[in-house]
């Protein structure tokens, strides 16, 4: 048996407390149906009486401590393999004995973001043909379900727990479990047009360096007074506009615009950690397995704050806080569609764009959205993007099986390294200039670049020391490089590849059917 004399706490488990201090209690994630994390250490912690000794029983395993002067206790049970048979833990301390019935061992992951993650399988079933079959399959027995927030609750994968779950974390899990075999627990928490500075936790934003400079650098170029008139007049102008519906008889539309606020603050008026707060902060702790986000649209919500540098410092946060190193952190790109696929045929890419002809100028600058999620996947460790250019246009893509699913295989891929699983297209790694012509180097080429839709390839430009860009002409010269040229211009410095919002037109693809991500070398 496994005794932990004396149990001083880190500040994250000061929370999500259940009962007055004194009486035993477990904390509310330790519950009927939950999924333990396999292959670490896992955590269990509660309340009871200060100086007592707490005991937790599982799989054959004891460990005991003794409860903090603060009432606070928690115990670490022995890394354990998967196991899908339901086993009882109990927990017992100061004369009283918590049984918990039906406990699997496998991996946990949790869901966060905006509107996409909270999407319910009730409402995505009824235009997903896929996710319906599989809400008639149901149950799952070895998947269970968790809606994060004040009064968390495991519950068994039913058809009717499943209709009021997250429809994109549903498929994930789903998929996760068929391949892998294993119990597959999950825990949400998003809520819809939500900014990233909802999600980081406060203390991580008021500590960031990076963050701090940021704002202070866009700071130096603010100007209050001019904001503050160019408030005043969009005031007026929306005061005009009410009245003459009124006048109209009609429903005046729009809000009434939020006054400007400074640098580093929220400029939604909800607080910075906020959701973190109420979805998530409650979890912290709990092994898991990783997360997987969907939030982009509503940005960083901090005035003055990058939303690369937000999430970078969010990922960052939310991995020490839960003090379990740096576990995956799989992130859905944003904005989604606006890309053809090698395939419409294939269930998961059955949404996406047709593929059109290359347009006659170079759309210039409206691809930084796209490529800041790659940036994200570069310069975070251990975080992937799950592409979604090819799985259907609008803010909220109807086919959530196909980005779970798409989310499954980046997970599957990366995460637990499973061979014959290919998720992403081909990735920028490097170029050489030779002359007038760019050769491109890709990884996750997979079984090798080729074309599709196409005799030619399309969607590269180039520009020199002008920064004119203009369409290029692009050969694959072998299985993981492109060379790149224009007779507009002999002397290139750099080079894109789709760099647009709209890349309809781009067929770059590997052989497994996946597109090329979009990429600059400015």
């Amino acid at each position: 048996m496994q005794k932990f004399p004396f149990l001083i706490l880190s500040t994250w488990l000061f929370v999500a407390l259940v009962s007055p201090l004194g009486a035993l209690e477990v904390n509310s994630h330790f519950s009927e149906h939950m999924v333990l994390q396999r292959g670490m250490e896992v955590p269990v912690w509660g309340t009871a009486a200060a100086g007592s000794e707490v005991t937790v029983t599982f799989a054959d395993q004891t460990v005991s401590g003794t409860v903090h002067a603060s009432g606070k206790w928690r115990v670490l049970l022995p890394s354990m393999a998967a196991s899908a048979d339901g086993k009882k833990m109990t927990v017992a301390g100061d004369g009283k004995v918590i049984a918990i019935a039906d406990v699997l061992v496998g991996d946990v992951w949790v869901g966060s973001g905006q509107s996409n993650m909270a999407g319910k399988v009730a409402s995505y079933s009824k235009k997903d043909e896929t996710l319906a079959r599989l809400v008639e399959n149901a149950p799952y027995p070895k998947i269970r379900l968790m809606n994060g927030g004040p009064k968390p609750v495991w519950k068994l994968a039913t058809a009717e727990n499943i209709n009021g779950f997250s429809a994109i974390l549903f498929a994930f899990g789903e998929r996760l479990q068929r391949d892998l075999d294993v119990p597959i627990g999950m825990i949400v928490g998003a809520v819809g047009g939500t900014p990233s500075g909802y999600w980081i936790p406060s203390e991580v934003y008021e500590s960031s360096k990076q963050a701090k400079a940021e704002v202070a650098e866009f700071a130096k170029a603010w100007d209050p007074e001019k904001a503050m008139k160019q408030h005043e007049a969009k005031v007026a102008l929306w005061e005009r506009r009410v009245a003459e519906a009124t006048a109209a008889g009609e429903k005046p539309k729009g809000r009434k615009p939020s006054p400007p606020v400074d640098p580093g603050a929220s400029t939604r008026g909800g607080k910075i950690g906020g959701l973190f707060d109420k979805y998530i902060r409650n979890s912290v702790g709990y092994g898991i397995r990783g997360v997987l986000w969907d939030q982009g649209e509503a940005g960083s919500g901090i005035f003055g704050l990058d939303q690369h540098t937000c999430m970078s410092e969010l990922i960052r946060g939310w991995r020490e806080l839960w003090g379990q190193g740096n576990f995956p952190f799989l992130f859905v790109q944003k904005p989604s569609g606006m890309g053809n696929a090698f395939s419409n045929e294939d269930p998961i890419t059955r949404e996406a764009n047709a593929f059109q002809a290359l347009p006659e100028k170079d759309p210039v600058g409206d691809g930084g959205g796209r490529y800041l999620y790659t940036r994200l996947m570069l310069d975070n460790e251990n975080s992937w993007m799950v592409p979604a250019i090819d799985l259907g246009p609008t803010i909220h893509p109807l086919n959530k099986w196909g980005y779970g699913n798409r989310a499954a295989e980046a997970a599957l891929q990366m995460a637990y390294q499973v061979e014959g699983i290919q998720a992403y297209g081909p990735i920028y790694d490097s170029h050489r200039i030779d002359g007038n012509k760019v050769s491109v180097r890709f990884t996750q080429t997979g079984r090798g670049l080729t074309i599709r839709h196409s005799d030619a390839l399309q969607g590269f430009t180039l520009a020199g020391k002008d920064g004119v860009w203009h369409w290029a002409n692009a050969t694959i010269s072998d299985d993981d490089t492109v060379t790149v040229s224009s007779g507009a211009v002999p002397s290139p410095t750099q080079v894109r590849f789709a760099y647009a919002k709209d890349r309809t037109w781009a067929n770059l693809f590997n052989k497994d059917g996946l597109p090329a991500l979009a990429f600059t070398t400015e």
